[in-house]
């Protein structure tokens, strides 16, 4: 399934990083694209939409 969230404040490559892993620790087989310019992270995962949000916003990160 296909999610995609609007994650405001990724600034940098490491901000990519802390929320690939922050997915990742939900479901380590998740597929993730970051779009930093755009605040988009578009995300394949079988999991579902709040769990990976809130793995998100556990990050430090805004999730719409």
């Amino acid at each position: 399934m296909e999610h995609i969230f609007n994650v405001k404040g990724m600034s940098c490559g490491h901000c990519e990083q802390a929320v690939t892993q922050a997915i990742r620790s939900i479901d380590p087989q998740a597929q993730v694209q970051i779009d930093r310019q755009q605040d988009r992270v578009q995300v394949q995962s079988t999991h579902n939409r709040e769990a990976l949000a809130h793995a998100i916003a556990d990050e430090g990160y805004a999730v719409a």
